[in-house]
């Protein structure tokens, strides 16, 4: 299996049978992960040098307004794309294989997790894997420890409180919180009186 092959049965969304030929490229592809997130956290790299390594563990083109203060995990890596004026802060935990899309002058802050695989809830089957893409739109901020599930789509200007856990599409300039994430407000509503009054105590 070759990344191209892999990428098409990511995009296909089925099951990944523990064992397979995709199972064992992931097994594969995550050693050369692994080696890169090594030299990105290992030691101190000038802004320039950390970037190139991240677009290399990517695949990408480098981005010189692109962020990153590790360290990173990912056990893929291939499977990221970032727009422009993207910030990723300490600690963050990419699992990417289903892929994870991520628009303009986003801010992710510590300790993210964004998960694109399920197991089967079959204890028989719980080898078994479903991928499923993340995709964060323009302009998103995300707080520290909140978590992205698999299928999730954060729409554009969102705003996910810190320690979130993300089980459901955002809408646009929604501000979510809490275990599983909620609505609590948009961007843009003027807040009742008794809220304003709320916010300040």
């Amino acid at each position: 299996m070759d990344r191209e092959e892999f990428s098409e049965a990511m995009k296909a969304g089925g099951v990944i049978e523990a064992g397979s030929p995709t199972h064992l490229y992931m097994h594969e592809m995550s050693q050369r992960a692994l080696k890169f997130t090594a030299e990105i956290n290992g030691s101190y790299h000038e802004p320039e040098a950390l970037r190139r390594l991240f677009f290399e563990l990517i695949g990408r083109e480098y981005d010189e307004t692109f962020g990153l203060f590790p360290p990173f995990s990912t056990d893929y890596g291939l499977n990221i794309k970032l727009g422009k004026r993207v910030f990723l802060n300490s600690g963050c935990c990419f699992q990417d294989q289903g892929g994870i899309t991520i628009g303009d002058d986003v801010l992710i802050g510590q300790q993210v997790v964004i998960a694109t695989l399920n197991h089967d809830l079959n204890p028989d089957k719980r080898g078994d894997m479903f991928p499923a893409p993340v995709t964060i739109g323009n302009r998103v901020w995300i707080g520290a420890h909140a978590t992205i599930l698999p299928g999730v789509t954060i729409g554009d200007g969102a705003v996910v409180g810190a320690g979130a856990v993300v089980t459901r599409d955002v809408p646009e300039n929604a501000v979510v919180l809490g275990v599983p994430a909620k609505i609590v407000r948009t961007i843009g509503e003027v807040p009742s009186p008794s809220a304003s009054v709320r916010d300040k105590a």
